[in-house]
């Protein structure tokens, strides 16, 4: 059975671009628009992994990341910050919040790739 991913973002493209290196690689990857979407899903499925964007309307990716990590099935699973926004900053809150790793954008879909396989 393949691994499953739940990208996150609330521009579209981004998130077509994001699904489309992923499932290349074979995952099952669910796409959300804002952070209170996603929740709503992962609430209902237990995904292998959450990549998702920082800046998002309704609810940003740090407070996602955040409410993620209440859940309890949620504890073991690598949720990822892909974000133009990469101040240390930034990333700080994003690691008190429970993220496992922070990627830049534009990311590079190699990279993208390593980073996954290493968590899933």
């Amino acid at each position: 059975m393949s691994k499953s991913i739940l990208v996150v973002d609330d521009t579209r493209s981004m998130r077509a671009m994001v699904a489309a290196v992923l499932e290349g690689a074979g995952y099952e990857v669910a796409q959300a628009g804002d952070g209170v979407e996603a929740l709503e899903l992962a609430r209902t499925r237990v995904f292998d992994l959450v990549v998702t964007d920082h800046n998002m309307p309704r609810m940003d990716g740090v407070t996602l990341v955040r409410e993620l990590r209440q859940l309890p099935k949620y504890d073991p699973v690598a949720l990822i910050v892909l974000s133009t926004e990469a101040s240390p900053e930034l990333k700080q809150k994003g690691r008190d919040a429970g993220a496992t790793g922070w990627m830049a954008k534009p990311f590079d879909p190699q990279r993208m790739l390593d980073i996954v396989g290493k968590f899933i």
